[in-house]
């Protein structure tokens, strides 16, 4: 092959490489495939609206509230008021029996042969009434011959006594009373003093003798 068949072959040859070249690179991508179009996104949601809503779930909670406690006070109030009326049906089912006993006694006194008859009748029907009040919690609070307790008595006097040395109660003058632990009426009580001195009472042998002026 002679060298000018050779020059004629080469441009052939770049050619066709040039070609292929061309051919294997892949078409550019159009702009408009690469930018996914963009979605149209929410508008944020506005603070003062946000407030009065949360404004008016707090008014409804608030109000619920208020309906239950009104609920609830009424309720308590009625069964503080049951609890007041089975308290006193059953505090007059226990003293009835004793106001009975007191008409019989006082329709057979008209009658009575003598007075300690009456009295025996009455004393009974205070026994009765004393283990009534016991059986519901109420005692009577003893004074005679107790040292004086101003938490349970009251003092109205104070007397000589011979039978009870001072700060002892000499007398009672209206019985008191305490409901379990709770006082209900204090126990009005004479306390004695003690025995008073005679007012002619000699003075002691070594009593000081005041003395005489000298000259």
């Amino acid at each position: 092959m002679s060298e000018a068949d050779t020059k004629t072959e080469s441009p052939t040859e770049t050619d066709a490489s040039t070609a292929n070249g061309t051919a294997s690179k892949p078409p550019p991508a159009p702009e408009a495939a690469e930018a996914a179009p963009a979605a149209d996104a929410p508008p944020p949601p506005d603070p003062l609206e946000v407030a009065k809503a949360e404004a008016q779930k707090f008014r409804e909670q608030l109000l619920r509230t208020a309906a239950d406690f009104d609920n609830y006070r009424k309720r308590a109030r009625r069964e503080q008021e049951d609890a007041q009326r089975r308290g006193k049906e059953t505090t007059l089912k226990e003293l009835l029996p004793v106001f009975d006993n007191l008409e019989r006694a006082t329709a057979s006194a008209e009658t009575a042969p003598d007075v300690k008859s009456v009295a025996d009748g009455l004393r009974m029907v205070g026994r009765q009434f004393t283990s009534t009040l016991e059986r519901i919690g109420i005692k009577r609070i003893p004074t005679v011959g107790q040292p004086f307790d101003p938490s349970l008595h009251e003092a109205i006097q104070h007397i000589e006594s011979a039978e009870h040395p001072a700060g002892v109660i000499a007398a009672e003058v209206q019985a008191g009373y305490m409901l379990n632990e709770h006082l209900v009426r204090a126990a009005l009580v004479a306390v004695s003093k003690g025995v008073a001195a005679p007012a002619d009472a000699a003075p002691p042998a070594d009593a000081a003798k005041p003395e005489e002026p000298s000259a």
